[in-house]
């Protein structure tokens, strides 16, 4: 689709349903494969609409770092939705992601229906801090221009923050693996810079005004997510929160089967009709 001066790769399963569309954004590094494994559980019910965010997969990766700041990406998604004569939708957002979801939600609360945020943050609250964390993005997406993909991932998947992954299979992590690997560095680049989270704006004020129904998910072996869920849900006037055992920051990943059945049954009891 041709959105704002810009190709965006966007895929439509179950376009006939009745039930709602659901709008499934990735993380960081990731494309509309990172759902491939769930997504028959969520379009046996819904209109799902998967889409390769700016800078990743098959979309368009503009040199201009600023056009990928929120603002721009989420005025792209309504465009999308527009697009596809989608008034409301449901939106599920991971990591990055999840962050893009909820900036979509504020800026635009009317053209959303429920939140799913998976491993997601509302950015930082000081300025401070995220002064101290766009200067560590900017050095990374330096690293990633000057150095390329191959040599980011290498170093991206021995983080912490991914070491449950490497309880999943082996087929499993192949295809992660793939799915990082088939990224523009310039792209990822210009994503950090634009919207990393210290370049984005912190949403922490608006919580308590967003009168959305939110699902937050968190991996109980991501300590860090698992903090910042718990905080949103006192802020959020209409908030669930789910933990997973045996999982990390993709829960998605990690534990399929069991994500799969949590979002579909929320999005059954709150996610509504068109």
């Amino acid at each position: 689709m041709r959105i704002r001066n810009v190709d965006y790769h966007v895929v439509e399963t179950n376009q006939e349903s009745g039930r709602g569309t659901l709008l499934l954004l990735h993380g960081f590094t990731g494309s509309h494969a990172t759902y491939d494994a769930i997504l028959p559980m969520f379009a046996a019910d819904f209109h799902c609409v998967t889409v390769d965010l700016l800078g990743h997969g098959n979309t368009d990766a503009p040199l201009d770092s600023a056009r990928y700041g929120m603002e721009e990406q989420a005025a792209d998604l309504i465009a999308i939705l527009d697009g596809l004569g989608v008034r409301a939708a449901s939106v599920l957002g991971y990591s990055m992601g999840g962050r893009l979801a909820l900036g979509l939600a504020t800026l635009y609360p009317d053209r959303i229906r429920t939140l799913v945020l998976q491993s997601a943050s509302p950015g930082l609250e000081s300025e401070e801090a995220r002064e101290a964390r766009i200067l560590k993005d900017n050095a990374l997406a330096d690293k990633i221009r000057t150095r390329g993909v191959a040599d980011f991932v290498a170093d991206w998947e021995q983080l912490p923050l991914f070491a449950t992954q490497r309880s999943i299979s082996e087929d499993a992590q192949d295809k992660v693996r793939a799915e990082r690997l088939n990224q523009r560095a310039h792209g990822l680049a210009g994503s950090l810079d634009g919207m990393g989270t210290g370049a984005q704006p912190s949403l922490w004020e608006a919580l308590p005004e967003l009168q959305i129904p939110t699902l937050l998910l968190a991996g109980q072996e991501d300590q860090k997510f698992c903090g910042i869920a718990l905080e949103m849900k006192t802020v959020l006037p209409d908030a669930k929160y789910i933990t997973f055992s045996n999982a990390g920051h993709t829960i998605h990943i990690e534990q399929p089967e069991a994500f799969g059945c949590a979002v579909r049954n929320w999005l059954r009891i709150r996610g509504g009709t068109e």
